[in-house]
């Protein structure tokens, strides 16, 4: 069991490698974001907006990994939690809580969910986005090395206090 986790996350980080080495993550300059484009609905049809405010929205996963999968990215573009500092805590904090809202208007208790960041190069969109996913029983084992705190993933607590820790 211990070789095959272990064979597991190699492949995961082999394949994320070669997609960040290949560019298959990096979007070209001139390129738009469909982030962006999403949570100021400006090509449609957008996913469903769960939640919106003035600067995040919250929306359905497109792949699940598990039968609850919600984003919540933010209005403004930000690559990923490398792009903040300590004076966007504010921002990610509001992120982390309309999450937890969300989850608990879905019956679920935010305690029992997976609620976090991915970290560069291990990113499939270069727009920040917070997953809130659960059951995590639900998940594939793939998906529960995606999702477990490494250093390719940052529970949403942490990502605030490595960014109260941060300069301006």
């Amino acid at each position: 069991m211990y070789i095959a986790g272990l064979a597991g996350l190699g492949l995961i980080v082999l394949v994320s490698i070669y997609k960040c080495a290949s560019g298959e993550v990096r979007q070209a300059e001139s390129e738009k974001c469909f982030f962006c484009d999403f949570a100021h609905r400006r090509q449609g049809p957008p996913p469903i907006l769960e939640v919106e405010t003035d600067e995040y929205v919250i929306f359905k996963d497109k792949y699940p990994a598990a039968r609850l999968h919600y984003l919540a990215i933010p209005k403004e573009h930000f690559d990923s939690l490398k792009a903040l500092n300590k004076s966007h805590v504010g921002l990610v904090r509001r992120m982390e809580q309309g999450m937890m809202e969300f989850l608990r208007s879905q019956n679920v208790d935010p305690k029992e969910a997976i609620v976090g960041f991915h970290l560069p190069p291990f990113i499939s969109v270069r727009h920040l986005h917070l997953h809130g996913i659960f059951p995590p029983a639900d998940m594939s084992f793939g998906n529960k090395i995606s999702f477990m705190p490494s250093f390719w993933f940052k529970k949403s607590s942490d990502a605030i206090r490595e960014l109260e820790d941060r300069e301006l």
